[in-house]
């Protein structure tokens, strides 16, 4: 598509970040990688890495692997929660898993018929995940990167502003209810992302259109950016209309070429529905939303709720062993319940362009052949 016929959709957000289209990748951990986030600026949008789980050397190698890819602004994403279970690293939090998780995770692993080897104590040994003492090394990197754009998709980016600010960054904070987006706005956040229940990922209870219409008017003149529920040109042209000047997507890239995730990941999602998507805690600790499984049934009935964030480190132990055997029924796959618009592979520059394209006909021709106004 040449810069002649690109279509134009363009709100204060674009201004604000330098973008051409108000769409925002979600930072989704292991999903939104260099080449995914570089794909999205790429197409005009604003793409962003996902760095939860990622060391620092690791994010460095990311940041310089997307800055190869693309010469356009980007941002990056981690969390900084608070009410957890505190420790500088991973190791330093397998102290805190109890005997009895480790004891459920390999019964239910027995039960399931996951192959995991005699005597491995899951939780104790294998997974990753994230530990108190990782964010500060990471924004480290963020500063030394110059990266344009920071978000925190869980916990608040209050701690940081005044250094971003000083450094010319632009402050990105998720949230879930008004009270904590009227927190961010005095906090001086540049953009909010208030993301409804039907989000997948961590997700709080309050539905999307709701949130986005409440927090729009309690936060003015704050930018805010609509997340969960929103894959196409329809979604985008909805949040503008409840106020938003953007919308943050995640589930929409996770069905991409560039998308970091596992194929058999991706074609569970392009099978699944709208009914077909769980909250639950056994992934993470907090409430997130992702594809339902027996394992994850299993383990809400029967097994330990752990304190955030020592569920990860369990749950990406077995998942582990799920990926050695293919077991894609009992994948953790993060998710929102759109899923169920989500019905093909699609470039990631094709799904910016498609949400654009639906979005300018909308406004263009389908509301004045719909919608008679006057007096």
């Amino acid at each position: 598509m040449s810069r002649q016929s690109r279509k134009i959709l363009r709100t204060s957000l674009c201004d604000l970040l330098d973008i051409e289209y108000p769409i925002l990748l979600a930072g989704m951990g292991g999903a939104a990688n260099a080449e995914l986030a570089a794909a999205v600026s790429e197409a005009g949008g604003l793409g962003i890495i996902g760095a939860i789980n990622l060391t620092p050397d690791e994010l460095d190698a990311e940041i310089r692997k997307l800055k190869k890819l693309t010469s356009k602004p980007f941002g990056v994403d981690t969390i900084a929660p608070t009410n957890i279970v505190d420790g500088n690293t991973i190791d330093e939090l397998r102290n805190y898993i109890p005997d009895e998780a480790v004891a459920y995770a390999s019964k239910v692993a027995q039960e399931l018929g996951i192959p995991v080897p005699p005597g491995t104590r899951i939780g104790k040994e294998g997974g990753t995940g994230w530990a108190a003492g990782m964010t500060p090394k990471q924004i480290e990197v963020v500063y030394e990167h110059k990266v344009p754009v920071f978000a925190a998709a869980l916990g608040s980016p209050a701690f940081m502003v005044p250094e971003a600010h000083a450094r010319g960054m632009k402050v990105i904070g998720l949230i879930g209810t008004v009270n904590q987006a009227r927190k961010e706005a005095e906090a001086g956040v540049d953009i909010i992302v208030a993301q409804g229940h039907e989000g997948g990922g961590h997700t709080g209870h309050v539905g999307t259109f709701p949130l986005v219409r409440l927090v729009s008017q309690a936060v003015a003149p704050t930018p805010v950016v609509a997340a969960g529920g929103i894959v196409d040109g329809r979604g985008l042209v909805a949040a503008l209309a409840l106020g938003a000047s953007g919308v943050w997507c995640g589930t929409a890239f996770l069905c991409t070429p560039e998308a970091g995730i596992e194929e058999v990941a991706k074609a569970k999602i392009i099978a699944a529905s709208e009914r077909d998507t769980r909250v639950t805690r056994v992934f993470t600790g907090k409430t997130c939303r992702l594809l339902n499984t027996k394992l994850i049934e299993k383990w809400e009935k029967e097994g330990p709720i752990l304190p955030f964030p020592l569920p990860i480190i369990m749950s990406t132990s077995l998942q582990d062993y799920l990926g050695k055997a293919k077991m894609v029924d009992n994948y953790f796959i993060p998710c929102g319940q759109i899923c169920g618009a989500v019905t093909e592979m699609k470039p990631a520059k094709q799904v910016v362009k498609d949400m654009v394209d639906e979005a300018v006909r909308i406004l263009e021709e389908e509301f004045p052949a719909r919608i008679k106004l006057g007096r």
